[in-house]
């Protein structure tokens, strides 16, 4: 048998799977838990080599490719095909002088963290912790601190790849300007990335937290008004979303939280705490709080920020991005999503702007975009009709402004791809695709 055709055996035995073999399902196991994938075989990858040799293995069987690292953004359901599971990959190398950290493809961004933080250096991580670093950059990457220092693939210095050829490369925007711009912000199309080479900030502490107000006792609309007011007096290092839902009336929630419908301000800002309690005034003079964790804290307690749930669990999510945030649509939003919705939806409003806004070369759409709208829906045993069917009324509200959708926040609807770049962006992926996987191996990603 050739080498581009290896067969199961030339794989590490110990990672491979196929459907009714022990481990099999629970190597499938992921974050997200409202869509079955039932893969051929699964390769539970430990190296680069690995993955190599799986990419090889379908390409000779004109196999699909699927990569799973934590499975927070699985795209929906799927049989057959490959699945290279990199959640073995998990080393993490940081370069203090460089300040660079060279992350493997299962990394999660609270080892990066921890990795980097004794070096008084901290990545542009997302919210929650569990996270896979690669994917999420690879979508482009919506950190925590994203209008100071822009989106998480701007930073990028090297990508590790695997191409449909079976080829292990290693790309630059020296070496390969074009593939890079493509990977970036293209997401896992083009090849199985197996490590990036990451830029750190040198940032060791912010003030930050969640103030929070009982949706019944405070007017959304109003709670709406203020936060779209208060972006405009922003500086650049300070980093904030507007999030809207009503919370399960379940025991293991603190008691002022469940069952209510919950308006929440979140803030991130690397400047000092002083300023920081002044820039947060006019978010306090809204009204009582029903909770208000506003304070200085070291980097490493960043996800604390939204407290993000860490329990793996069934959704389906949109994201649209708005030249400007119609607060007429904006109230609409809310008000459909709401108590009288009838089913929880959590939505987020991002305020972008800054950093975000500069234009670098890469493939991540849309930087004009002031406002990114966030929509997740919980699934139930009704499955995604009637979620569809609400965020319909979500993507109506917002159409006069939209100006796309958002690659990394597209959760259970990844064959929809309308939308998600713009025409000169969406030409140039197209080239790189037929370069690169002109059998359109990697096109379940």
């Amino acid at each position: 048998m050739s080498s581009t055709t290896p067969s199961t055996a030339s794989l590490t035995a110990a990672h491979v799977f196929r459907p009714g073999d022990p481990g099999y399902d629970e190597e499938l196991a992921g974050f997200q838990t409202g869509f079955a994938l039932r893969p051929e075989l699964i390769v539970g990858a430990t190296g680069a080599e690995e993955v190599r040799a799986a990419v090889s293995y379908a390409a000779g069987r004109g196999l699909p490719v699927r990569v799973q690292a934590t499975g927070h953004g699985l795209t929906g359901a799927a049989e057959g095909g490959v699945l290279i599971t990199t959640r073995r990959m998990d080393g993490v190398r940081v370069d203090p002088g460089a300040r660079t950290a060279r992350v493997e493809a299962g990394v999660r961004w609270g080892q990066v963290a921890e990795a980097a933080a004794p070096y008084g250096l901290a990545p542009l991580n997302g919210s929650a912790p569990s996270v896979g670093a690669v994917a999420y950059t690879l979508g482009g990457g919506l950190g925590i601190l994203a209008r100071e220092f822009g989106w998480t693939a701007d930073h990028v210095r090297a990508l590790e790849l695997v191409t449909a050829d079976g080829e292990l490369r290693r790309v630059t925007a020296d070496g390969d300007p074009e593939l890079h711009r493509g990977l970036l912000g293209g997401g896992h199309a083009l090849g199985v990335v197996t490590a990036l080479e990451i830029g750190l900030v040198p940032v060791t502490r912010l003030y930050g937290g969640a103030i929070a107000f009982d949706g019944a006792a405070t007017d959304p609309a109003a709670v709406l008004r203020t936060y779209a007011r208060w972006t405009e007096t922003l500086p650049d290092t300070l980093t904030s979303s507007l999030a809207a839902l009503v919370y399960p009336d379940m025991p293991a929630l603190p008691p002022q939280l469940r069952g209510r419908y919950v308006i929440s301000v979140r803030v991130a800002f690397t400047g000092e705490a002083a300023e920081g309690e002044r820039l947060v005034a006019p978010l306090r003079a809204i009204g009582p709080a029903l909770s208000d964790s506003l304070r200085e804290m070291p980097y490493t307690e960043s996800h604390t920020i939204h407290s993000d749930p860490d329990v793996p669990h069934a959704y389906w999510g949109d994201g649209i991005l708005v030249s400007e945030l119609d607060l007429d649509a904006a109230a609409e939003v809310l008000d459909a999503t709401g108590p009288k919705a009838g089913r929880m939806a959590v939505v987020q409003i991002n305020h972008l702007g800054g950093a975000l806004a500069v234009e670098r070369p890469n493939a991540v759409p849309y930087r004009e975009a002031a406002f990114l709208v966030r929509a997740l829906y919980p699934l139930d045993a009704e499955g995604t009709a009637p979620v569809r069917a609400l965020h319909a009324r979500v993507e109506a509200a917002l159409a006069p402004r939209t100006l796309g959708r958002a690659v990394n926040f597209v959760f259970g609807d990844g064959r929809r791809t309308e939308g998600l770049y713009d025409a000169e962006t969406r030409k140039r992926l197209a080239g790189l695709k037929s370069a690169y996987d002109p059998a359109n191996l990697f096109r379940r990603n």
